[in-house]
């Protein structure tokens, strides 16, 4: 497939089949991602990966709100993210610029582009969801405190078509100078 159209096929999936994806060709998209950029190599991203279905109906309930829960119990993962705090825009633990841990975020979120688009080239769909209770997950998937959690990002096989939803206009959105 070509990368645009790719990239016209990824969309956010709200209901997931009752299909269990490979832990293998989850391994594989993890491994895609992992080719993502980062603030001098640093690596900072961290994934923890819920796949047993008893873990996921688990978890769910108690780490996303219930309409989130709903929607991805029959996910065939739920992938937390997060990265290590004071690496990743840091030299010697001062920041490098007024940018600090937001570089750490801005890593995790090229990483998690890289997730989504190798989980829809590989046949899978995604939903990233900012909405979780962190102190539950961190307690859950013991976490440390270093780690700053992100999103969880519920991946599987599509039960619905998505709705298109219209884009801004480039004018709107650019400037060119």
């Amino acid at each position: 497939m070509e990368f645009s159209e790719l990239i016209e096929k990824r969309r956010s999936i709200r209901k997931y089949a009752d299909r269990k994806a490979d832990k293998e060709l989850i391994e594989k998209i993890v491994k895609e991602a992992q080719q993502a950029p980062s603030w001098k190599n640093s690596q900072t991203a961290r994934l923890r990966i819920i796949y047993t279905d008893e873990m996921i109906k688990e978890t769910a309930d108690k780490i996303l709100p219930s309409f989130n829960a709903v929607r991805c119990r029959n996910a065939s993962a739920l992938i937390v993210t997060s990265f290590v705090k004071e690496i990743a825009g840091f030299s010697d633990g001062v920041a490098n610029n007024d940018g600090g841990d937001f570089w750490g975020a801005y890593d995790l979120g090229l990483q998690n582009a890289y997730l989504i688009l190798a989980a829809a080239d590989n046949g899978l769909d995604t939903l990233i969801m900012g909405l979780r209770e962190a102190d539950a997950i961190r307690g859950i998937l013991n976490i440390p405190d270093n780690e700053q959690i992100m999103a969880v990002i519920a991946i599987g096989y599509r039960d619905q078509e998505p709705v298109i939803k219209e884009r801004l206009d480039l004018g709107e959105m650019t400037e060119f100078f």
